[in-house]
């Protein structure tokens, strides 16, 4: 099958393979696990923080920074598609007590205009502000990347007026090959960043949280807290610092892949996709015009060896990454070209 659902189905390669298999590992809930350790101080370094987190999900540290960074009752501004408030299970409610305040955006890039108009002090009436968390890439938006003069902008900003940032960095290693940024400092200006390792980097399971010490400490607390406190999570965490050190290369190929998907799309009747927009390894298509229902041309693919999720009746998603190549984004093309004149030429009879 060519998998094109997401960046989380990747397999291990054999290096990580191999680190699992050979991981010197301890009890990390004691803070024992020798390769935990390691990986939790080189993601510290390439985030430019003092200190990071290992955890089991995205969502789990997401979870816990918006929780280290505010208090009951309190906003949270993100875009409106953000990951954090259509895909977490409404955590930063159930956990941190928190209420998303949401900004449609065109392309999921937040302004500090925009943050500015809606940030409120503690008033008798409304809930005030209590961070602002921007993502990059952003997923839902086609894996757009924030322009670092806009991140240092909006953390200026907030600052200023005592707010903190934390940016859900899923995929920041694509927004740093796309943007010739070191990962650092595209989250030097935020309070906290998390990053996946198992999506772009490949790593079979975790992400990491990244921040001041202090608050790094306390989120560990948190992470119990979740059911996040693991063993000998050595044999992953190995996995994770194979993912952090070679993968990050392996990016602008599946960048590359990313815009030839795009441009093949493009010439597909009844698609539509402007693939200048297509920037990182994240592409999102509007399909409507071929008159077929998403979920359909998902069945038809599936049908052909091509697994590729619709987002909603309109639009579908397609993620490059290390498992799929050229060759296979060339194949997926040339089976969706396929099926969508077959249905279209069905519903005419």
């Amino acid at each position: 099958m060519i998998d094109l659902r997401s960046d989380t189905v990747t397999k291990p390669t054999p290096a990580m393979r191999r680190a699992m298999a050979e991981a010197e590992v301890g009890d990390d809930v004691y803070g024992e696990d020798p390769t935990v350790n390691r990986l939790e101080t080189r993601a510290a370094e390439i985030a430019g923080k003092e200190a990071a987190l290992f955890v089991p999900t995205g969502t789990m540290g997401n979870t816990i920074a918006v929780k280290l960074l505010t208090t009951h009752g309190q906003e949270v501004i993100c875009d409106a598609r953000a990951h954090v408030t259509d895909y977490e299970l409404a955590m930063m409610a159930w956990f941190s007590g928190c209420v998303p305040r949401t900004v449609p955006t065109a392309d999921g890039i937040l302004s500090w205009e925009q943050v500015a108009r809606l940030a409120k002090p503690v008033n008798p009436y409304s809930a005030p502000t209590g961070m602002i968390e921007i993502e990059n890439t952003h997923n839902m938006c086609g894996g757009t990347v924030y322009p670092i003069e806009t991140i240092r902008e909006i953390c200026d900003g907030a600052h200023e007026r005592g707010l903190k940032v934390h940016m859900d960095g899923a995929r920041i290693f694509n927004a740093a090959a796309a943007s010739g940024l070191t990962v650092a400092e595209i989250a030097a200006p935020a309070d906290t960043v998390m990053f996946c390792l198992s999506k772009a980097l490949g790593a079979p399971v975790g992400s990491m949280l990244a921040g001041p010490a202090e608050l790094i400490a306390k989120g560990r607390l948190y992470r119990k807290r979740l059911g996040g406190g693991m063993r000998q999570a050595g044999v992953l965490a190995a996995a994770g610092l194979v993912a952090i050190e070679e993968t990050p290369l392996k990016l602008v190929e599946d960048h590359r892949n990313a815009r030839f998907l795009a441009e093949g799309l493009a010439r597909i009747p009844g698609i539509r996709i402007d693939p200048k927009k297509v920037v990182t390894n994240i592409v999102i298509f509007d399909a409507a015009g071929t008159g077929i229902p998403t979920a359909e041309i998902s069945a038809r693919l599936k049908q052909s060896g091509v697994l590729l999720n619709p987002i909603n009746d309109r639009e579908m998603r397609a993620v490059t990454h290390y498992d799929v190549d050229r060759a296979g984004c060339a194949l997926a093309l040339d089976a969706l070209a396929e099926a969508v004149p077959a249905r279209a030429a069905a519903s005419q009879l």
